[in-house]
This record gives structure tokens, C-alpha cells and sequence, in this order.
């Protein structure tokens, strides 16, 4: 395994652990990201969960960087034929697993394994979901990886951060010199020209922009007054987008849905 893989392993691994303490003193630290923050809380994420209930029932999914299995164990609830979860983090494959044995979901498993070389056959699922792992991966040989492993007519559902805005830069800035984001994933946050090209491989079928004056309402959830102050802002980001499309490429994240033809390409 090359040395960034292994920088990758090691941090998300040191991040399970500190997570994973955490909820022991605060259990309520358990229905939040390894960030602390309610990712339910965020326009972008209510809109990506209404994608996957709609996608998802009676589908075979593969959560593509699973983490510790928050939106496994939903996307299993929703309906899924099966949900498999991979990822090459251990300590956070054990968080998945202990969270799916608290919810007694049987139709979720775990396993470890690398992003960049899938262990299934081709056109094996009928969904593949990213909670926002393109940034620590090689994106070319991930999307490879996804469109072999999906059926025809199979979808790739997703959110992603977006690297453009400047205020969210200074924080990845700042959250580099502090450890919690990997120089690799700080240096590989998706842009516009990587969108395209995932349209090398799959085709955009949908896309939707996210948090560009709202951004500045996450930190603020735990205050008096948050839920409305979201609403506002979220609300000027769509009329802001719809005015001035241009400045869709400075959202915060981005949510998206792309489809496999039968007739494979990018190989």
C-alpha cells in the first residue's frame, strides 16, 4: 500500500478514535459527523436524503467510503435490498458495525476494502453512494472502480464539497495545520472540472448547489435562533443561484446523481 493511503488510514483512524471517546462522555455526539456538526441540520443534506428515499428502496447499495456507517444504517432503513459499506479506515468500520448493531439493521454489513480496487463483479450494484469520499481517493481510478461495478442504467448518488469558496478554503486551511483534514484531502477537494470528469465514465443526470451565503449559518446551529437564521440564508442562496448561475461554482457543496449508459466508456 503506497505511503498516501496510509496517511489517509492512520488519520481517519486517529479521527475514530477521538470520535469514538467523545460519544463515550456525550452520547448525543452520536448522532453527529466526525466533525461535531448535525449534517441534517444542512439544506444540502434534507435534499440529498429525499434523492435516496426515492432511489433507493428494493436497490443493492454500496456506501463508497462509509466512514462509521451514519448514512449506511439510514440508507438501510429506507429500503434498501442491501447496503454494503466499504472502507480501508478499521477503527471507523468498527464504529459502523457497533451502530448497526444499536439499530439492529440486518440488511447493512461492513467490510475494509480499497476504494480504488473493488472487490465485485461488474455490474453488481444498482446504487453507488458517496458521502464525500472523492477527495481522499485517486478520483480517475475511483470513478473506473464505480462504473464497472454498476449495473446498467444504475445510478451514482452524491454529495460532494466544493473547493471554490473562499471562506470555506481558509478553513480547510486552517483545519490542515490543525489535523483534521489530510494534506491529500485538503489538496484533491472536488471542483467543477473534476464533475467533469465524472462525465467521462457516467452521465450527470441531475445536480444541485448548496450553501454559498448559508455556509456562514453552519457553525452557528447549536445558537438561539439557528433553524430560521438557515432558512433565511438558504433562501437567499436560491435566488441567488437563479440570478447569477455563475456563482453556483462557489457553493459549499454540491449534490448529484449520474447514470451508467449500457455502453461502457472512459476505458
Amino acid at each position: 500500500m503506497d505511503l498516501r493511503k496510509e496517511r489517509e488510514i492512520n488519520h481517519y483512524d486517529k479521527l475514530a478514535r477521538g470520535w469514538q471517546a467523545k460519544v463515550t462522555v456525550h452520547p448525543k455526539l452520536a448522532l453527529l459527523d466526525i466533525e461535531a456538526i448535525n449534517v441534517m441540520r444542512m439544506s444540502s443534506y434534507q435534499f440529498l436524503y429525499k434523492l435516496l428515499k426515492r432511489y433507493v428502496p428494493g436497490k443493492k447499495v454500496l456506501d463508497y467510503g462509509c466512514g462509521h456507517g451514519m448514512h449506511s444504517i439510514q440508507i438501510a432503513k429506507m429500503g434498501a435490498k442491501e447496503v454494503i459499506g466499504i472502507d480501508l479506515s478499521e477503527e471507523s468500520l468498527k464504529i459502523a458495525e457497533e451502530r448497526r448493531m444499536k439499530y439492529e439493521v440486518s440488511n447493512v454489513r461492513f467490510t475494509k476494502m480499497d476504494a480504488e480496487a473493488l472487490e465485485f463483479p461488474d455490474n453488481f450494484f444498482d446504487i453507488v453512494f458517496d458521502g464525500g469520499t472523492f477527495s481522499s481517493i485517486e478520483l480517475e481510478k475511483g470513478l473506473q472502480e464505480i462504473h464497472h461495478i454498476l449495473k446498467p442504467g444504475g445510478l451514482l448518488i452524491g454529495i460532494e464539497t466544493l473547493g471554490h469558496h473562499p471562506l470555506a478554503n481558509l478553513k480547510r486551511w486552517l483545519n490542515k495545520k490543525r489535523g483534521v483534514r489530510t494534506f491529500w484531502a485538503a489538496a484533491h477537494i472536488m471542483k467543477m472540472g473534476d464533475l467533469g470528469l465524472a462525465k467521462k465514465y457516467l452521465d450527470l443526470e441531475q445536480i444541485h448547489f448548496f450553501h454559498f451565503v448559508s455556509l456562514l449559518t453552519i457553525p452557528l446551529q447549536r445558537l438561539p435562533g439557528s433553524r430560521a437564521a438557515c432558512r433565511i440564508a438558504n433562501g437567499i442562496d436560491k435566488i441567488l443561484f437563479k440570478i447569477f448561475p455563475s456563482l453556483k461554482k462557489y457553493a459549499f457543496k454540491a449534490v448529484f446523481v449520474f447514470s451508467k449508459n449500457a455502453k461502457p466508456q472512459g476505458d
